[in-house]
């Protein structure tokens, strides 16, 4: 997939001491209205919140932080 067919969403949320980007790409909102990232030893997950924010003056539809699950050894 071209980096240029993504879109950038917000992420909104989560412990204050996880280093979470506040921008993150997705195939499509439809594609996937959920996103999971590998912080360490657990993923933060994020939903799609039906709304929309303004960052660095671009429109971005806002991914909320939902909830953490670990990885399993």
């Amino acid at each position: 997939m071209d980096l240029s067919d993504c879109i950038r969403v917000k992420l909104s949320g989560g412990p204050d001491w996880v280093p979470i980007p506040v921008v993150w790409e997705v195939k499509s909102l439809e594609a996937e209205p959920k996103v999971k990232i590998l912080c360490g030893n657990a993923y933060e997950h994020f939903d799609f919140s039906g709304c929309y924010s303004l960052y660095e003056g671009e429109k971005l539809p806002v991914y909320r932080w939902c909830r953490r699950t670990y990885v399993a050894e």
